[in-house]
């Protein structure tokens, strides 16, 4: 085999697909001290679901906000690499206007806003954009999540799922070519992660939207994502399509419950262990 076959051979499922955004090499640093991102890299193919995987204080959230510019809010800044979206460089642009380029985040924890109607809310979403007429866009999400039809009273009454439910239609009320979700599954039942999953499973294939989910429920995360990311430490360590990673026994270990027999506590290993091994 020559080398360029073992090129193809080796290239990555998503370096076959045109990238929507592009990560290279980014390093953050909150309050001019602490290092959060350490040259991260990942890439999410238009059309797709990518999942990004890794412990409490991986650096996950933080990448999300890199992408969305919301860095700034918490004292964060990128001090090296670039954010590409559609080719064009995200890196100092305000949050505003990455929304109008067609990214919305929706933040983990919900963030509606309780003292404001369900109605109020959706139309909160859509306030960058400029076309005046948005009734059909809210009838779209009322059919995706009907529930929110009959609340007609302040979002702050809504149960945590139907506050999640709120939260992604208040995100497609901007018409977004990327969707970034935090943590969608986080404070709900077992039947609701089952439903508001599917309906993210429904917007990517209906509305053709790109999604970058990042989620502690690897499981479920990797039965959605066409990829996925496992990240360590602000680096990733690990990536492949959602079926390798659902069948690496490192990630069945240490983020699917185990293997069986075989099954090994990691409760008291450091995560930089695991990114020995894997690497």
């Amino acid at each position: 085999m020559d080398g360029t076959a073992a090129a193809k051979v080796q290239q990555r499922w998503v370096d076959t697909l045109p990238a929507l955004l592009e990560v290279n090499n980014v390093e953050v640093v909150y309050n001019d001290v602490i290092l959060v991102l350490r040259g991260l890299s990942l890439k999410v193919p238009q059309g797709h679901i990518v999942a990004l995987l890794g412990a409490n204080g991986a650096g996950k959230s933080t990448t999300l906000k890199a992408i969305s510019g919301l860095l700034k809010t918490e004292e964060g800044e990128i001090t090296r690499g670039d954010i590409l979206f559609a080719g064009e460089r995200l890196n100092g642009i305000d949050p505003d206007r990455i929304v109008r380029k067609g990214i919305f985040q929706v933040m983990e924890g919900r963030r509606i806003i309780a003292d404001m109607t369900v109605l109020e809310n959706l139309r909160l979403g859509a306030f960058t954009r400029s076309d005046g007429d948005i009734r059909r866009d809210i009838e779209m999400v009322y059919g995706y999540f009907p529930r929110l039809k009959e609340r007609t009273g302040l979002a702050g009454y809504l149960s945590g799922g139907e506050q999640q439910m709120l939260a992604i239609g208040r995100a497609l009320m901007a018409r977004p070519k990327l969707v970034l979700m935090d943590e969608p599954s986080m404070g709900l039942s077992p039947l609701l992660v089952k439903e508001v999953f599917g309906i993210i499973q429904r917007l990517n294939k209906d509305l053709g939207i790109t999604i970058l989910l990042v989620e502690q429920n690897a499981r479920m995360a990797l039965s959605v994502a066409s990829y996925g990311y496992v990240m360590e430490q602000g680096k990733i360590v690990l990536d492949g399509t959602a079926e390798e990673l659902a069948n690496n026994e490192d990630v069945k270990e240490f983020y699917l419950g185990g293997h069986g027999a075989e099954r090994k506590s990691f409760k008291n290993l450091k995560s930089y262990k695991r990114r020995k091994r894997w690497l």
